[in-house]
């Protein structure tokens, strides 16, 4: 490996391509740090948007008209505003008022910029997961829903284990879309200094001056990440397609 590591450093001394990432240890681990928050950003903001928007798809089906209203309302909010304001919203509108003052009498936060980075990407993603889940729900054939009442099962219970399974099949084409887009759209973290990928490759190229080096390295690092989640969610689409169902 330390071989491998000393051919990079020879490049950049014989053709003048700098790649720090792999000859210095500390631009190395900075990387390798950036590219962890990145996939624990995406990994928990996927796993929480998801939950919203099943949640979310029941809640659309409530008797209750003010819970509909509630769920419309968020939905029309995060989907009409840009997510780059809505995490500025959480992190200096919300986090500012989620403060408590330090033993040097600043202020400190309760809630760091990762938590909110977290916080606003599930809520942008997960309000596009409602109306995603609440088109499977409906295309689900009212006959299956009324074979389920009939015997016996509560409404809750008619949801989660027959509606949603059906509806989650049918929904997972655009699901997919939609997660791919939650993974590129974690970059906006860099705005409130989460140090994901690229904040720390911004801080790499900035002390190296390599920006076409590192960008190169960014868009490559992406491409990767976003090909192995669309190849996963094939994957498992084509594994758990009832056939003849929902084509």
């Amino acid at each position: 490996m330390d071989a491998i590591w000393h051919w990079f450093r020879v490049l950049y001394d014989t053709t003048g391509i700098n790649l720090p990432i792999f000859y210095d240890a500390f631009d190395r681990r900075r990387f390798v740090n950036g590219l962890w928050m990145t996939l624990a950003l995406s990994v928990i903001s996927i796993i929480a948007s998801v939950a919203i928007g099943v949640v979310g798809a029941w809640l659309q089906g409530s008797r209750l008209r003010m819970t509909r209203r509630v769920v419309n309302g968020y939905i029309q909010f995060f989907r009409n505003t840009p997510p780059l304001v809505q995490i500025y919203f959480f992190y200096f509108g919300i986090g500012s008022l989620l403060s408590t003052t330090g033993p040097t009498g600043h202020p400190v936060p309760l809630v760091s910029n990762v938590a909110w980075a977290i916080i606003s990407l599930s809520f942008f993603a997960g309000a596009f997961n409602v109306e995603i889940f609440r088109a499977g729900v409906e295309a689900v054939p009212k006959t299956t829903i009324e074979a389920a009442e009939s015997l016996g099962f509560s409404r809750l219970r008619t949801y989660l284990l027959i509606v949603l399974p059906l509806a989650f099949r049918i929904s997972l084409p655009a699901l997919n879309n939609n997660l791919v887009n939650l993974v590129k759209t974690t970059t906006l973290a860099y705005a409130i200094a989460v140090p994901e990928l690229l904040y720390v490759t911004s801080q790499i190229w900035s002390d190296n001056l390599n920006v076409p080096e590192m960008m190169n390295v960014l868009l490559l690092v992406y491409f990767v990440l976003v090909g192995a989640l669309v190849l996963a969610m094939d994957r498992w689409e084509r594994a758990i397609r009832v056939p003849g169902f929902g084509a």
